[in-house]
């Protein structure tokens, strides 16, 4: 692997009850984290292709541990997204280069096709910072039953020379979905809209 990782977090969110109903099945949300150094800590660089190389490393690896730490398989994920924090030696392109070029396809592949843009955000911030992972079905951008987010942090990253890279999975939308639109039977994800 081109990332020298310091370490990988995984974080599942399960809610079996919402506002007093019971939740059947339970909805998951899966987060898989990698911290790394971040090679253009401290410099500017105008080529960034070492950090995408490293996207595409993580997209594969953070969405097959996203979808593992589900237990479920490939297909049956539904929605997903992807986030990074970059450390104060850093710059928000370097998230940029690792969340956008090369990113998407390897984590497509991990949950079986993803024809919907991957949902994304970036942040600079300190250790503990907290970022909200969008997230979005992952074959029809219309199911709004699936828009969503998972906050997550790490207590230790990012470091000023490291950057925190998720990559969430979900097998489910929101809890009790009520505001209408397409919903996920219905999706057809020819167009990565419908």
């Amino acid at each position: 692997m081109k990332a020298t990782v310091r370490k990988y977090q995984t974080i599942v969110d399960e809610t079996l009850r919402e506002i007093g109903r019971e939740i059947t099945p339970p909805t998951r949300r899966a987060t898989a984290m990698a911290v790394i150094a971040n090679p253009f800590a401290g410099e500017y660089q105008e080529d960034l292709s070492l950090l995408m190389d490293i996207g595409a490393e993580l997209g594969d690896e953070l969405g097959r541990r996203a979808v593992s730490a589900l237990g479920i398989e490939p297909a049956e994920a539904q929605s997903y997204g992807k986030a990074a924090i970059v450390g104060s030696e850093g710059e928000l392109e370097h998230a940029a280069a690792i969340l956008h070029p090369k990113l998407g396809a390897p984590l497509r592949a991990a949950v079986e096709k993803g024809a919907a843009l991957v949902p994304s955000v970036k942040k600079m911030g300190d250790l503990g910072t907290a970022i909200d992972v969008p997230l979005g079905h992952k074959d029809a951008a219309y199911v709004r039953s699936h828009f969503d987010g998972m906050e997550v942090r790490i207590p230790d990253a990012p470091r000023a020379n490291e950057i925190v890279v998720c990559v969430s999975v979900t097998d489910s939308g929101r809890p009790l979905p009520r505001v209408g639109g397409l919903t996920h039977e219905e999706a057809e994800g020819k167009d990565g809209l419908r």
